[in-house]
């Protein structure tokens, strides 16, 4: 196996992108757990992660991937939408609203505030 260094990650990680954006997210994993292992800290990796394990329909590795991002990053209002995004398609209802809430408290964008649902009762 060659050896891996930083120039290796960032190129994994590029690749990972375009591998989720071409619908291939267990490839877009594969990736990234490399570079996740070496570089446990970043937290675009572990996003980006999250979002390819969401895509793959992996609820629960999706869930604890957006929820160390919000440990990192309690502000991401991206981060608390893709939760709520998770816990909504988990049937856990009152857990998707508590996150889409936060995000449209966070950032005021249309899907968010829709998403929200403020006007119904709770």
């Amino acid at each position: 196996m060659p050896e891996r260094n930083p120039e290796t990650h960032v190129i994994d990680f590029r690749a990972a992108e375009h591998l989720l954006a071409a619908r291939d997210p267990r490839g877009a994993v594969k990736l990234l757990d490399s570079v996740i292992a070496a570089h446990p800290e970043n937290t675009a990796a572990r996003l980006l992660r999250a979002r390819a394990f969401f895509a793959a329909a992996q609820l629960r590795p999706a869930e604890l991937e957006f929820e160390l991002v919000l440990e990192r990053e309690p502000d991401n209002a991206f981060a608390h939408f893709a939760l709520a995004r998770t816990f909504q398609r988990a049937g856990r209802p009152e857990q998707a609203t508590r996150h889409f809430r936060l995000a449209a408290a966070l950032d005021p964008n249309p899907e968010y505030l829709k998403a929200a649902r403020f006007d119904d009762r709770a």
